[in-house]
């Protein structure tokens, strides 16, 4: 069997922070371009690769090519079965799965469709696999998709929908020695805070899936000078959101949670959103990889961009090697068989389908 520890520790070497995947979609592409039975294209330093055989079903397997900047931990380091690296985890355990099943199953019972794509670290408008439904969403189509985000090989259905709301509270300026002259606007801060603290989340069970909303205060500012009472201060928000709301009705509920703390000229802004992804397990190709692997199934906290593919009516759900809460850290790993196992799994789904 291929030496999967040593194809990631490959990858691992390639620098390939966000905004710099070059060198990274230049191996990929030559590796891809290498086997012969893939019709490979490259927009920008977005990698994709087809089979083209006629299958009855299509299956899309993607990762990102980008890592978070190195933490000391720039060059790869293999101690017995586990390899250290920035991004060996988030996710370049991945796409060494899935360029070695590129190569060991030039047949598969299922057209594939290796997608490798830029910028998933960073702001979405930058988000390669987002530019690749805009523009060519041909390239990415499919009945169903997986996505190799680090799950330690157990299925992860969905993803939690994301928004970040800022809130603007208004006071009145005085002269801190005579501050009942004004309103503090910090203070009142300290109120909605409360409020935001003592909030207890929903937790829905969606298809047998228990999903963890959260809403979390992430940034405040206020304050004009040492001697002056503030009148305005601003409190940024993150919701993290199951997926059985949309993003309306997410925004209808943080602004429930925030009502009772808001007046006249106050100001409630959603800076940015993406929708939650449901589960789309009872598609034939996502069941039959849970049922003949008996593989373990949770919910997806974070967002990924199964969000994408589901906005799109493909059913998708992550499924990769490494531990997700390792991602972006110093000690940042992936084992040797959490790879294996995941090879396997999908494997077996490429030679057999559904």
């Amino acid at each position: 069997m291929t030496d999967l520890l040593a194809r990631t520790a490959e990858l691992v070497a390639v620098p390939s922070v966000s905004h710099q995947e070059g060198a990274l979609a230049d191996l990929v592409e030559q590796r891809l371009r290498a086997l012969g039975h893939l019709v490979v294209e490259r927009v920008g330093d977005n990698v994709v690769a087809r089979t083209e055989l006629g299958r009855g079903q299509r299956l899309v397997l993607a990762g990102h090519l980008d890592t978070v900047p190195p933490d000391g931990n720039a060059e790869p380091r293999i101690e017995g079965d586990v390899l250290w690296g920035v991004g060996a985890a988030d996710m370049k355990g991945g796409l060494a799965v899935m360029l070695a099943l590129a190569e060991a199953v030039p047949e598969p019972a299922v057209d594939v469709t290796w997608v490798f794509y830029v910028a998933e670290e960073v702001a979405a408008e930058h988000n390669g696999l987002r530019h690749l439904f805009a523009a060519r969403p041909d390239l990415v189509r499919g009945d169903a998709a997986l996505l190799g985000e680090p799950t330690g090989a157990v299925l992860e259905a969905g993803c939690q929908g994301t928004m970040r709301v800022r809130v603007t509270l208004i006071g009145r300026r005085a002269h801190t020695a005579r501050p009942w002259m004004g309103r503090n606007a910090i203070h009142r801060a300290g109120r909605l805070l409360a409020a935001i603290a003592d909030h207890e989340p929903r937790r829905p069970v969606i298809d047998g899936c228990e999903f963890r909303e959260a809403l979390q205060a992430v940034a405040v500012e206020g304050g004009v000078a040492g001697n002056v009472v503030p009148d305005r201060a601003v409190v940024t928000i993150n919701h993290r959101f199951a997926p059985d709301r949309t993003v309306d009705e997410a925004r209808a509920a943080v602004e429930s949670v925030l009502a009772p703390h808001l007046e006249p000229g106050d100001e409630v802004e959603v800076v940015d959103a993406a929708d939650a992804a449901p589960p789309s397990l009872s598609h034939p190709l996502l069941a039959a990889l849970r049922t003949r692997n008996d593989l373990p199934v949770r919910a997806k906290l974070g967002w990924t961009d199964v969000s994408r593919f589901a906005a799109a009516g493909i059913p998708a759900a992550n499924f990769g090697p490494g531990d997700s809460t390792l991602a972006h850290r110093s000690d940042e790993r992936v084992e040797r068989a959490s790879l294996e196992a995941v090879h396997r799994a999908l494997e077996d789904l490429l030679r057999r389908g559904a």
